[in-house]
């Protein structure tokens, strides 16, 4: 083993450490005391801009606080009855020492992740073992979720269905838009992982094939591409895309195996049609709201057909409203 190698083993081991040692000590903190929350939460939330799962229960949050409901962030304190643990993304351990008996549990489950990502690191058996040892019932985002699960012989505990959304207060469409005529069509694609099935392929064949007199394609995220005429805007704050999506025409989905797209579901929210890859989530999100694609060297004519009929497919947009999602999520997590 080289130097390094064992260096970044021992920081590895002794942040472990330092973090069980703080478990314990919250563990004990919170059985001394007699306070409790509405919901406790266990995810470890990353700091903007970030991607989907992150912005969703940012989005959860804020309706629950409108509503006066209290809820404790990676901790169960003896009087909170009730847990919500998303997907993969919190510790593990730390759970398991909080847990008890007299908790409802429920998870948030997306992916699966082997197949969003393209590789299996072990993250969906690790989440099926959760899953079934400690689920009360199960929240997915999306149909083709549930059966992609059921075909790796993963059956989650009580599965409900209840789609992701958006804070409207941030996502939502523009007072007014700016006629099509003598300009450009705005076209937008945005992620926040560099993953190759987001989609880079078709954004690789656009930025090289698509007609540059008549469409302008801006990308907001992160990629290992490298454009030559596409506005690539990096990653930027969600006020930002919020804006940059309003005053866009059309919405380019490209990703593969994405159970539930949150940039998607942003982009709907604030009025656009989309042309999306038919894969994953994305059928069920757009509905008759866009037009769909297989292949890179398809997209032209999607974006050609969408525009032409542009008013009627924005018209068919649905997005589930912040209060009746959350008001599901009560249901599952009140049993």
């Amino acid at each position: 083993m080289t130097f390094r190698a064992a260096y970044a083993r021992a920081r590895g081991v002794l942040s472990r450490a330092t973090r069980e040692l703080r478990t314990e000590a919250d563990v004990r903190r919170s059985r001394r005391g007699d306070g409790g929350a509405d919901l406790a939460l266990f995810h470890e939330f990353a700091p903007p801009p970030t991607g989907g799962g992150h912005q969703f229960l940012r989005a959860l949050l804020a309706e629950l606080a409108r509503r006066n409901l209290t809820v404790e962030l990676n901790e169960i304190s003896p009087g909170t009855a009730v847990c919500l643990v998303n997907s993969f993304n919190f510790d593990f351990r730390r759970l398991r020492r909080f847990v008890r008996a007299d908790v409802r549990l429920v998870h948030r489950v997306d992916g699966p992740i082997g197949t969003y990502r393209g590789f299996d690191d072990g993250t969906d058996a690790r989440i099926a073992e959760l899953n079934a040892a400690l689920a009360d019932a199960t929240i997915v985002q999306s149909h083709y979720s549930l059966e992609a699960h059921r075909a790796l012989s993963i059956e989650l505990v009580e599965p409900h269905l209840i789609s992701n959304t958006v804070d409207p207060d941030v996502f939502h469409p523009p007072v007014e838009r700016e006629p099509l005529a003598g300009r450009r069509v705005r076209v937008i694609a945005s992620s926040w992982s560099d993953n190759p099935n987001k989609g880079g392929d078709v954004l690789r064949w656009l930025d090289r094939n698509l007609d540059g007199e008549r469409y302008e394609l801006t990308f907001a995220g992160r990629t290992d591409e490298v454009f030559e005429r596409t506005r690539d805007l990096g990653p930027i704050a969600t006020e930002a895309l919020a804006a940059e999506l309003r005053r866009s025409d059309v919405y380019l989905a490209p990703s593969r195996n994405d159970p539930c797209s949150n940039a998607l579901l942003e982009a709907l929210a604030s009025g656009l049609p989309a042309v999306f890859r038919a894969s994953g989530g994305h059928p069920e999100l757009v509905g008759e709201a866009g037009v769909d694609f297989d292949q890179p060297e398809e997209v032209a004519d999607a974006l050609d057909r969408l525009v032409a009929e542009l008013d009627e497919r924005r018209a068919a947009i649905r997005v589930a409203p912040i209060d009746a999602v959350v008001d599901r999520y009560l249901e599952v997590l009140r049993g």
